[in-house]
């Protein structure tokens, strides 16, 4: 088995997930498209609709199991669900952090779970996070977004390592700014809603500037494309920065000191 042709996509109905199932279903793949309320973003032939919660280990079992009764394979599975929350370290509530870590990790965790016994069986199996570079470029008031993104990315590169030699592979894939719904449904913590905070006046200009820079971001497509590309491959990549500039970035941060480089993201977004 050396081509990709059933995949399983969380995150489905919106946003980078819709412009993902909609490239690969183009391609000639036949895609899986889950969500919560189980419709797909972008119809079409090669797309199918499939209700899948990623909080709740039945309903990603279910589903994958639906997948391999009707197809007999599973090929890929793209872990694209995802939230984010906003607002100070300090006074964000554990159960604020929960919930951002809830759907981000745990979720993706489920899912990559419930396929890797039938990667293993079949000795080929492509997974494919996607995270974000702000789990290598962390921003001020975003602590735990880039947290949850820090530790999928781990994640996935500590379990390419485990999986070396069984025919299965990880991927990461960072976006930078896309312009998607995401930006209206960010959730901003109780402590960022204060009168009275001491960050009141930083974190307004903090998201001002972040909310320009996603909506004047890449298209969704990007990323689908970038995907796409990796399940194309004979190796994928363990770790992809889609677009140049966001890629120079990435390297940027590599090379700067930690503390150059805080400082600079302080002078640019605090």
């Amino acid at each position: 088995m050396d081509s990709v042709k059933i995949v399983l996509l969380t995150g489905g109905s919106s946003g980078i997930g819709a412009a993902t199932a909609s490239i690969l279903s183009e391609a000639g793949m036949k895609v899986y498209a889950g969500s919560r309320r189980g419709i797909a973003g972008k119809p079409a032939p090669g797309i199918i609709p499939l209700q899948l919660d990623v909080n709740d280990t039945s309903s990603v079992e279910r589903a994958v199991a639906r997948i391999i009764e009707e197809e007999g394979r599973l090929d890929a599975v793209i872990c694209n669900a995802g939230n984010g929350i906003y607002g100070p370290v300090e006074g964000t509530t554990e159960e604020e952090a929960r919930y951002q870590f809830e759907t981000c990790y745990f979720g993706a965790l489920r899912t990559i779970q419930a396929c890797l016994p039938v990667f293993r069986a079949q000795r080929f199996g492509r997974i494919v996070t996607i995270t974000s570079v702000m789990a290598i470029l962390q921003l001020p008031f975003q602590g735990f977004y880039s947290s949850v993104k820090a530790a999928l990315l781990s994640l996935s590169e500590s379990l390419s390592m485990e999986l070396k030699g069984t025919g299965i592979e990880c991927c990461s894939i960072l976006p930078g700014d896309v312009a998607t719904g995401f930006t209206a449904a960010r959730k901003l913590t109780g402590a960022a809603q204060k009168a009275d905070s001491p960050y009141k006046r930083r974190m307004e200009k903090n998201l001002m500037k972040i909310e320009k820079d996603e909506l004047g971001g890449m298209q969704p497509e990007v990323i689908g494309r970038a995907v796409l590309r990796q399940l194309q491959r004979k190796h994928m990549s363990v770790r992809v920065i889609p677009r140049i500039d966001y890629g120079a970035v990435g390297l940027l941060v590599r090379l700067l000191p930690e503390k150059a480089k805080l400082s600079l993201l302080n002078r640019i977004y605090n």
